[in-house]
């Protein structure tokens, strides 16, 4: 990657017309954030608004301890992660992860807006080792969604009345959602619609609008065509579990609903959950749940 200067860009900072940033001073982060056992786990470090950003540049040889976020509200630009380059359009967002050398920039015909936020803490390895969070490193597309701009707006308001420790439990609070509404929105659509890991949501949705019928891998990886092996092996990568288990649990946790809300017998909510023997059924039950579905409700009645 080149290094250099364009336009408005100076040391990594964008000094255009309608610029909107706010950079949470390092002394405030390591003195009230670093030393939080709450904040410091992920904390917002900055973030701002850069309206048709002409001359936009950044680049990092070792990249930052942090992460990034880009929203593209319009116009156009590009980021290069390591050795791929993507080009960004309107309704896209990409996620740039820490310590990796990159480069990003507006285009020279269509200088783009984008919104972004730049966040930090010690949970970041593991967050980006998560498979959500890795789908995002490409540009992602995302239909508009007005509680993305005014989460921001009540994240930017809140920073500039200052950094004391309720404003920033309050914005690290708002952080998580903000993230959430990028990374798994119902509203969010990847480039690809119907890629293997949309295939694993939309299974999981399958599971749970049949969740008092019996399904078998046989019939799940059918019904998305692929081979029962290849589907468990997608399942587990998204969700850590085989279908099969993950469904149960599912069952499980319908179940536990009914017998703290109702006062069915434990023989119909285990019929209802596809059961028909109520034995094993709690067998199952005590074993995912912990106590036994007798028990279960007894400790919700006391509560």
């Amino acid at each position: 990657m080149d290094t250099n200067n364009k336009g408005r860009s100076h040391k990594n900072i964008w000094y255009g017309l309608g610029r909107q940033r706010i950079e949470i001073p390092k002394p405030v982060l390591k003195s009230r954030v670093h030393t939080n056992s709450w904040l410091k786990q992920m904390h917002l470090c900055g973030l701002g608004y850069y309206p048709r950003a002409e001359g936009h540049y950044t680049y990092r040889k070792k990249g930052l301890p942090e992460n990034f976020l880009f929203y593209c509200v319009d116009g156009h630009g590009w980021y290069q992660l390591g050795d791929k380059q993507y080009t960004v359009g309107p309704n896209e967002f990409f996620m740039l992860p820490q310590n990796v050398e990159h480069a990003y920039g507006s285009a020279e015909d269509d200088p783009w807006t984008i919104y972004w936020i730049h966040f930090g803490g010690d949970f970041l390895p593991e967050f980006n080792n998560m498979i959500s969070a890795k789908e995002v490193m490409k540009p992602t597309y995302i239909q508009n969604n007005e509680e993305i701009y005014k989460l921001f707006s009540r994240i930017y308001k809140t920073l500039e009345l200052g950094y004391s420790t309720d404003n920033l439990m309050f914005v690290n609070m708002c952080l998580s959602h903000f993230l959430t509404l990028f990374m798994y929105s119902p509203r969010h659509h990847t480039a690809i619609p119907h890629d293997s890991t949309d295939c694993i949501d939309s299974a999981i949705v399958y599971m749970q609008e049949h969740i008092s019928e019996n399904l078998t891998l046989n019939e799940l990886s059918q019904h998305y065509n692929y081979s029962p092996s290849r589907f468990s092996g997608l399942f587990k990568q998204k969700t850590g579990y085989a279908p099969i288990d993950y469904f149960i649990q599912m069952k499980m946790q319908k179940a536990s609903q009914q017998l703290a809300l109702t006062s069915k017998s434990i023989k119909d909510i285990a019929l209802s959950m596809g059961f028909d023997d109520p034995y094993y059924f709690s067998r199952r039950f005590r074993k995912i749940i912990g106590v036994p579905p007798t028990a279960y409700r007894n400790m919700r009645q006391d509560g």
